[in-house]
């Protein structure tokens, strides 16, 4: 890394102190700092300060996000069917490389490489909309199929795309609401449009009018709106090619509950040791009648539900009654959790597709990219000013404190995306 040079050229001094001090200071220097190691040490530490307040923010999602997991483990591996691995690994490699591009500018302006410097920033702009882009279909793909948090979740395999009408007449949302979700992609994408229409009419003007400065400013700009709609463009590609089978995913999570609820059931009632293996090699969709089917009670069973039907064998009756019960529990068809009636939802124990499950995950989903997004719009916002500043040739071998300082901030939030990448979408 380049070295801060504590003594200034003559041609960045101030002919007099504005601020009352006795000695010439740097036009970037600011006045209540004494050299350029002073100032750029104390922005660092600022910086650093400001990063730990960043992870100790991030880090009670990513608490309540284990905590979720580890009290219900099968409704995140049914959930995570519905995120496209695809997308989040474009995304991953799209911030990947913007760090490369981030990093690689802290070089330039320490070495006074400004044409180079203008284009890596501009270049880490674009990798940043292209990822807004990606998630934007993400986003509305999910909206549109109903997969939201609690309160809202109405996800269903036998209609995955419900009209505007459908969603106010079988969901009760409003009718703007229900506009708003079947056309979100319209809706997320239109601030982009307006910005970039902007920007081209102000490279217009600027050409128009001759000024070299704006046009300078307006031609990066204009290539890192278009950005957006590259990544909406790749999205949709990719997104095309990801079909989603409905309750297919929540299938996987509720047969692993359906089976380790009737793991518990498999040794209560018992008494005697040769009760306590396991029922196997049960035909679900043979005959219903419990007669042919096998049991731990083998070959005893016809037996004894024949002299069950004496009326005085109440203990008899029981053990018939218990009987068929474990053969209900080890077939699957486990009696309906009554908790979740309230939700309008149908489901067996086990089915994770409820608001009060899958909504959960969801919610867990959106609160923790929908954050990282902001810190991306974030990142984009402190961007524009630097390259601006980058085509006015303000950085150079003892002033690159404000780019190296974005720079630690955009490594963090690609930091952070690595983590959630894995943890979202690898976790089947």
């Amino acid at each position: 890394m380049a070295t801060i040079d504590s003594v200034s050229s003559p041609t960045d001094a101030h002919a007099d102190d504005s601020h009352g001090h006795d000695h010439d200071h740097p036009s970037w220097l600011a006045h209540h700092f004494e050299t350029p190691e002073q100032q750029f040490d104390s922005g660092k530490l600022g910086i650093w300060l400001f990063l730990v307040t960043e992870i100790l923010f991030f880090s009670g999602m990513f608490c309540a996000y284990a905590i979720f997991r580890m009290l219900r483990p099968d409704v995140f591996v049914g959930c995570s069917e519905f995120l496209n691995t695809k997308l989040g690994a474009i995304n991953t490699g799209v911030l990947l490389f913007s760090s490369l591009t981030m990093a690689w500018a802290v070089r330039c302006s320490q070495t006074e490489e400004h044409k180079k410097l203008v284009a890596l920033i501009a270049t880490t702009l674009s990798c940043a909309m292209v990822f807004l882009g990606v998630k934007s279909i993400e986003y509305s793909h999910k909206w549109g199929m109903g997969l939201l948090p609690p309160g809202s979740y109405f996800y269903s395999a036998a209609n995955e795309h419900p009209t505007a009408q459908q969603l106010v007449e079988l969901h009760g949302f409003s009718e703007s609401t229900a506009f708003f979700l079947t056309n979100s992609l319209y809706f997320l994408c239109a601030p982009f449009a307006l910005i970039a229409a902007g920007v081209f009419i102000w490279l217009v003007i600027a050409k128009l009018s001759g000024n070299a400065f704006q046009y300078a400013c307006a031609k990066p700009l204009l290539v890192v709106a278009l950005s957006f709609f590259g990544g909406v463009g790749l999205g949709t590609f990719l997104e095309s090619g990801g079909e989603h089978h409905g309750d297919d995913h929540f299938a996987v999570a509720g047969d692993h509950a359906d089976a380790e609820h009737a793991a518990e059931h498999e040794g209560e009632g018992h008494a005697e040791a040769d009760h306590s293996h396991a029922i196997a090699d049960v035909d679900h969709s043979s005959e219903t009648d419990s007669d042919s089917l096998e049991t731990p009670l083998g070959e005893d069973y016809a037996a004894v539900k024949l002299l069950a039907e004496n009326e005085t064998n109440t203990g008899l009756k029981d053990l018939v009654a218990a009987e068929k019960t474990q053969q209900s529990i080890a077939e699957g068809k486990v009696l309906k959790d009554a908790s979740e009636s309230d939700t309008g939802i149908s489901s067996v124990k086990g089915n994770v597709n409820t608001p009060r499950q899958a909504g959960v995950f969801f919610g867990i989903y959106y609160c923790m990219t929908g954050v990282h997004a902001i810190h991306i719009l974030a990142g984009i916002g402190v961007l524009v000013w630097l390259l601006i500043r980058a085509i006015r040739q303000d950085f150079n071998r003892q002033y690159f404190g404000p780019v190296d300082y974005v720079g630690l901030y955009w490594h963090l939030v690609d930091l952070i995306w690595i983590y959630l990448f894995p943890l979202l979408y690898l976790i089947r």
